[in-house]
């Protein structure tokens, strides 16, 4: 068994508990948070945007409980470390458990600047440590079947592709999301989901052309953005904290193929993915498999335990959302198209 160690205990972490009862040859050994909240385990007060959580109470048998990072870090039974801290943690920490010999998983965005992870990424080469950015939608199963259909070609090029991930301000953890030195508002903590899908399906984009502005957190708040992608496809993605209260949050996309369109709207429940193919009736999609969450730690934890490299998501994947996301916040600021480096 693997063992797994956890610092930052709100609901980031809570959610990545929820979907560690998925993951195989794993085992949750210890529990960190310099507040001491939440380390007996009871983590029904801490619920966030997604739809259908159950709250957490997790059995504390056998797990250890830390207030100290640095004897956290230290506990030798810990092979792997889960970054559920706020953002602008994630650097110092990750540094420390990677010098600590320590395997990390990193909620997203990785770091608070693209300067700042790739000191990170470096660093784990350097020890030769798995870093991996916690990119979750890679392994939603809805998301997973947009990929692989992209890929094959089996409905022709993709002509255009939309990406919409909206809510309301987040309720929680405020004294951090809310302060946007430290979270990098919306732009950060929500839209770097689509850009980092945005990359992994179009590769990474030449350029952009954003619009957007400040509501709540003194950063980016609401982002709109146009990529220039190889192939010529329309992509566009749209992340938003900005909605009035009561909004709650909602995310979707709509790709139009030379023969299909495939329309997902995470508020339409049990008939959120539905495929338009021509010369046939539409379908709705149900696409099986385990939770993103469970899917990347599983992932992780399969490459450490077959001492094999990241497949699913690479460190300097987690920097290119992040210098994406840059250029996009530069694209606001100047009313610019911003371009990219691209290898």
């Amino acid at each position: 068994m693997i063992q797994v160690g956890f610092i930052g205990l709100g609901y980031m972490a809570a959610t990545h508990l929820q979907a560690f009862r998925q993951v195989q040859g794993g085992r949750v050994a210890a529990l960190c948070n310099p507040s001491g909240r939440h380390l007996d385990g009871d983590f029904t007060s801490a619920l966030g945007n997604l739809p259908g959580q159950e709250p957490l109470r997790w059995d504390m048998t056998g797990v250890k409980a830390y207030r100290d990072v640095a004897a956290f870090l230290a506990d030798p039974s810990i092979q792997v470390v889960d970054i559920c801290a706020p953002t602008h943690a994630h650097h110092e920490i990750a540094l420390a458990a990677l010098r600590a010999g320590k395997h990390v998983l990193c909620e997203k965005p990785l770091a608070r600047t693209s300067a700042q992870a790739r000191e990170m990424a470096a660093e784990a080469a350097r020890v030769g440590r798995l870093l991996m950015p916690a990119m979750c939608l890679r392994w939603f199963p809805t998301w997973a079947w947009l990929k692989e259909a992209i890929a094959s070609g089996r409905y022709g090029r993709v002509m255009g592709a939309q990406f919409r991930r909206v809510a309301q301000p987040p309720a929680w953890g405020q004294s951090n999301f809310l302060n946007g030195e430290r979270s990098g508002g919306a732009l950060l903590d929500l839209h770097i989901h689509d850009v980092d899908f945005v990359q992994y399906c179009f590769g990474r984009p030449k350029s952009v052309f954003s619009t957007g502005f400040t509501k709540v957190s003194g950063a980016i708040d609401h982002v709109l953005t146009q990529y220039e992608v190889e192939g010529g496809a329309a992509v566009s993605a749209e992340g938003s904290w900005a909605m009035t209260g009561g909004f709650g949050f909602n995310m979707s996309y709509n790709v139009i193929f030379e023969r299909a369109t495939a329309d997902y709207d995470l508020s339409r429940g049990e008939s959120a993915l539905k495929l338009f193919v021509e010369g046939a009736p539409a379908e709705v999609l149900k696409p099986t498999g385990i939770d993103g969450y469970a899917g990347e730690m599983q992932h992780l934890l399969d490459c450490v335990r077959e001492g094999l490299p990241l497949r699913g998501v690479t460190p300097a994947e987690g920097v290119s959302a992040l210098e994406i996301c840059e250029a996009e916040e530069k694209s606001i600021r100047t009313r610019q198209i911003v371009s990219l480096r691209t290898e």
